[in-house]
């Protein structure tokens, strides 16, 4: 990919036709190189290679169901997107440039999630940063993209400077740079006096790289880019907070309170992104603000020590979220062409109330029988309590299905999909735990913090799933109807951001 960003780099103008197909070339070996780790991953194990440089400072590959996981989707999703980007481009003024820093945003992002010491995870951290900030400037007249931009810089440098202070905590407190001694140590109990400020500066650095609030402004601005810019975010580019946490797992569980942090603020994040997201009329900021809802969920994950499924989450959203955006512009057409229907039915309180009770006893029919087959009578109360919040999205359709008014077809396809939705969650924890059993650590019995950290952020998410199945009831309340413009905003959040980065600063004129 470094190859095919320089020679792409050659050609910076209009249609470069060999140079477009032969990125495309190299993300589809790139695709094939990762296949091939995961092969050598199930035939020998996991393993690392030799530092390629001297006194700890250089290159090296560290090889497990983490890194493999991350390779193959970052292979996947980027050879789409650059196979994409050759048509939608095509007549451009600046496409060959823009294919150059496109291949060398995965570029950074391969060595990123492959990187086997603290030197290189930083170098590819900060050229990560780099590269996106040249694709977001890509129409440079834009002001919207012009924000971003500048939001961007902001906390891309803030968070380069807490990953760089927390790569220097931890090698200093361990006294190696390599990724797989410190976590081996870490799980073996070391914990020297700079665990918890390099727990805090990780636990930062992911937070400003993943769009989490407040700092979540810049990611809804960034539609102002070309759509491939977009989908390829979610090839490791805002996914490269997750999978810090997660490479760091056995570091976090030494710091219990920037667990309990990160818990609280993804989980406000997830429930503050998904109602923004519902009132936005443009199909790419609804995504937008869907995928900060995503990543604060994530980010809940991993303050619940839930690090495998935390896993599996970024690797399915970034597959449904890179599709939904590079097919986006199809969605549209699609809307205008046909008339949008109404809702089937609408429930009442009564309807709600028996389809809630209803998806919880399937969740726990289902769980019962997974622990019977599978012997899962350990398994963590912060996992139980994950799959709860999930069922509650699809009490939603249970609502509609059991309203007085629904036809019976309605009725059984919700009932079908609630069953399914419990029986894929089951199946992919044990999957995801089962694959990452020798990298990533188990999640510890919870504490008391832990306990209340589960049930608030169970009632939270149960208390914002009513309310969205009883909206039909209430919308047309003046009080429903303001809080739909603040929603529409954003709660104004990223205007008082913009404001303090002196955004909204005009130039006086004679």
């Amino acid at each position: 990919m470094l190859l095919a960003a320089i020679l792409c780099a050659l050609s910076p103008g209009q249609r470069p036709r060999r140079m477009a197909r032969l990125a495309e070339t190299c993300a589809l070996l790139t695709l094939l190189i990762t296949v091939g780790a995961l092969v050598g991953l199930v035939k020998w194990g996991s393993g690392g290679s030799a530092l390629l440089g001297i006194a700890g400072i250089g290159l090296s590959a560290r090889l497990d169901a983490v890194s493999a996981s991350m390779l193959l989707l970052v292979g996947f999703v980027g050879w789409i997107v650059v196979r994409y980007t050759r048509t939608y481009l095509d007549g451009e003024a600046r496409q060959g440039a823009f294919t150059g820093w496109l291949c060398a945003l995965l570029a950074a992002v391969l060595l990123l999630v492959e990187a086997g010491n603290l030197v290189q995870l930083v170098a590819a951290w900060i050229a990560i940063s780099f590269a996106l900030r040249r694709l977001l400037l890509f129409y440079p007249e834009r002001v919207a993209a012009q924000r971003a931009a500048r939001k961007k810089r902001v906390f891309a440098t803030l968070g380069a400077m807490a990953l760089i202070l927390a790569a220097c905590l931890l090698a200093w407190g361990y006294g190696s740079t390599d990724i797989a001694a410190i976590n081996a140590a870490a799980r073996a109990g070391t914990a020297p006096g700079t665990v918890i400020p390099a727990a805090a500066a990780l636990a930062l650095a992911a937070l400003l790289k993943s769009a989490q609030f407040p700092t979540h402004g810049w990611l809804t601005e960034v539609m102002e880019a070309p759509t491939p810019v977009s989908a390829l975010l979610h090839a490791g580019v805002i996914n490269a907070g997750g999978f810090l946490l997660i490479r760091f797992a056995d570091v976090l569980l030494l710091a219990p309170g920037v667990l309990a942090a990160l818990a609280m603020l993804g989980g406000f994040t997830a429930i503050f992104g998904a109602l923004v997201m519902l009132t936005q009329p443009a199909v790419k900021t609804s995504l937008a603000f869907s995928t900060v809802a995503q990543m604060g969920f994530m980010t809940l994950q991993c303050g619940l020590a839930l690090f495998p499924l935390a896993l599996l989450h970024i690797v399915a959203h970034s597959l449904y979220k890179a599709h939904s955006f590079l097919a986006s512009g199809g969605a549209v057409e699609q809307v205008s062409a046909t008339r949008r229907p109404g809702p089937v039915a609408v429930p009442d309180g009564a309807a709600v109330g028996r389809a809630f009770l209803l998806a919880l006893a399937i969740y726990a029919v289902i769980g019962t029988g997974f622990a019977l087959l599978f012997g899962l009578r350990h398994e963590s109360p912060q996992a139980l309590a994950l799959g709860a919040i999930l069922i509650f999205g699809v009490a939603y359709l249970l609502a509609q299905g059991l309203a007085d008014a629904a036809p019976r077809v309605l009725t059984r396809k919700t009932m079908l999909y609630s069953v399914a939705a419990a029986i894929g969650y089951f199946t992919l924890q044990v999957a995801a735990s089962w694959a990452t059993t020798s990298t990533l650590p188990a999640t510890p019995a919870p504490d008391r913090l832990a306990w209340t950290l589960m049930t608030l952020a169970v009632l939270s998410f149960g208390s914002v799933a009513v309310a969205q199945a009883l909206l039909p009831l209430w919308s047309g309340h003046p009080a429903a109807r303001g809080l739909r413009v603040h929603l529409s905003n954003g709660l104004y959040v990223n205007a008082v951001l913009e404001r303090l980065l002196g955004g909204w600063s005009v130039r006086k004129t004679p």
